[in-house]
């Protein structure tokens, strides 16, 4: 892998970015010892990240993973007390970056994973889990609520009554207990984490391009919409993808019974 800094600063704040062209691949890799904390800094660089990424044609597949044995323990408390009105009232749409990346985003979480580094998770598409992470929103501990989107995304995963358990008593939940209820797409050994990445990696850049940026933009389009207007949305996708390359590519691999090779167009 080779170190890369696209539109970004020269110095990166916690975190480093490298890019794998042969596997299309590119990490958002947290590393500030021990625990990557974020800081405020930070949060705005990590959008530009997620941004320059999703412009690269040479990445297919975005993920955010950390060094070390726990993901985040979330933000530099002090830093919001420091942070003017108008800088904090930027810090969910910091954090919503990967859920509007148009390319696939998957982040891997091992021990803690607390405030800020679970609601930048839970703004990602695919949550693969170790058995040792911690998934917490302490903030209620601080007199305060999360303030990223971490509450409103997780209602929207497990309904209104986990989640007060969750954000209310500052609970912590297990990876197996994320999986349970349908916060973690996978849950594994601790030492299966990074084979589990790649295994999900490899499977995304087998499907076309186009067809994956269209169903995620359907998915976060409708989350909030009626079913009706669902099905209707779903219909004009399918229609435009309909004329796509990757479509005739895909019928003709079928019946020729051979691998598609997709171009996203």
């Amino acid at each position: 892998m080779t170190a890369i800094t696209p539109t970004l600063p020269a110095e990166l704040d916690g975190f480093r970015i490298e890019i794998d062209a042969a596997r299309e691949r590119a990490d958002i890799i947290l590393d500030r010892a021990p625990m990557n904390t974020v800081s405020m800094p930070q949060r705005d660089q990590l959008r530009v990240a997620f941004e320059a990424l999703d412009a690269d044609p040479s990445v297919r597949i975005i993920v955010l993973r950390a060094v070390g044995e726990h993901f985040s323990s979330g933000g530099y408390i002090r830093g919001f007390l420091e942070a003017s009105p108008e800088h904090v009232s930027k810090l969910a749409w910091n954090i919503a970056a990967p859920a509007r990346c148009s390319k696939p985003v998957i982040v891997a979480n091992r021990g803690y994973t607390f405030g800020v580094g679970f609601e930048i998770s839970l703004a990602c598409d695919f949550r693969i889990v170790s058995e040792t992470c911690q998934y917490a929103l302490p903030e209620q501990k601080l007199g305060q609520i999360p303030g990223s989107g971490g509450s409103a995304r997780l209602q929207k995963i497990i309904g209104i009554t986990r989640t007060k358990d969750i954000v209310m008593r500052s609970k912590r939940i297990s990876g197996k207990q994320a999986l349970d209820w349908g916060i973690a797409t996978e849950c594994v050994p601790d030492a299966e984490l990074e084979a589990a990445t790649d295994r999900l990696v490899d499977e995304l850049r087998s499907f076309s391009p186009i067809a994956q940026r269209t169903a995620k933009k359907l998915l976060n389009d409708t989350e909030d919409s009626s079913l009706a207007i669902a099905i209707e949305l779903e219909g004009h996708c399918y229609s435009r993808l309909r004329q796509s390359d990757d479509f005739r590519e895909g019928v003709e691999a079928f019946h020729a019974k051979r691998p598609p090779n997709f171009r996203g167009s």
